[in-house]
């Protein structure tokens, strides 16, 4: 009986968290007549919304203005924040645990308090409506460096020392022993830092200012609040489906390493 009532809370639980999705999915192919007027009853679906996208806006450039600011930020962050953990975790050198103290004091500093120092730095190099200024201030995470510290320390120091007696350098053991051994905290670096640059809408407002530069998440912003969907809620969820879909693609497909490496590195929440 206690587990039925456990296994009743967890479904539960999981269809108040699925059925907003669902139900966008829904909204996003009825016809515009009937988006949001019966629920899950209505008769005829379409791809009527989905044709309305591409047809007001460029989706297209914005999906390839995402992908590249999103992959590179993910790659910068992997290489950069684990180069500093691997140095955290495995180096001795003078005021390493200060570092190391320093970077989680930044992880406590919200955001917003930097967006101003970070956008006139950006203005003075030139960098706005370009990928430059998308990318560059977010090119290295604390949690990231927090995560990959955690997990590079339980990595024996016996396969340094072995790699350092092949003559191999710092840079060559943490791209050939540590990276491989380190694929759960990779992932979850990965997912979390390409789903925070994806899904970004403030920055890319502040720095951005030209249409063929818009990500997905300011360009279906303006499209919404502008005006241009006509005020059409299954157009609205129809552009709001395209900008989850390559995030739940991501998640499913590395689902089993991003919940390896939370567990590895002890961070919840």
């Amino acid at each position: 009986m206690k587990k039925l009532i456990l296994y009743l809370i967890l479904v539960c639980a999981a269809v108040s968290f699925i059925y907003p999705f669902l139900w966008m999915a829904y909204i996003s192919v009825e016809s515009v007549g009937d988006s949001g007027a019966a629920g899950f009853l209505s008769s005829f679906l379409t791809l009527g919304n989905y044709k309305a996208v591409f047809r007001e806006i460029p989706i297209g450039r914005a999906l390839l203005n995402s992908a590249v600011v999103a992959l590179s930020t993910t790659a910068s962050v992997l290489f950069f924040s684990s180069l500093v953990g691997y140095a955290l975790a495995k180096l001795r050198f003078s005021g390493r645990e200060t570092v190391f103290l320093i970077v989680l004091l930044t992880m406590m500093i919200p955001g917003q308090l930097t967006l101003i120092p970070l956008y006139t730095l950006i203005v003075k190099l030139g960098w706005t409506d370009s990928y430059a200024g998308l990318v560059a201030p977010w090119m290295i995470s604390a949690m990231g460096i927090l995560i990959f510290r955690q997990t590079f320390i339980s990595i024996p120091n016996d396969l340094i020392e072995a790699a350092r007696m092949e003559g191999c350098g710092e840079l060559r053991i943490l791209t050939s022993i540590f990276w491989p051994l380190s694929k759960p905290a990779m992932v979850t670096v990965g997912i979390i830092t390409f789903m925070n640059s994806w899904n970004e809408v403030l920055w890319p407002m502040m720095v951005v200012r030209r249409q063929e530069m818009m990500t997905m998440p300011q360009m279906i912003t303006t499209f919404s609040v502008g005006g241009q969907s006509g005020g059409e809620l299954g157009v609205e969820m129809a552009a709001s489906m395209l900008l989850i879909i390559p995030i739940l693609a991501a998640y499913t497909f590395f689902q089993k390493y991003f919940i390896e490496g939370i567990a590895s590195t002890g961070i919840k929440g």
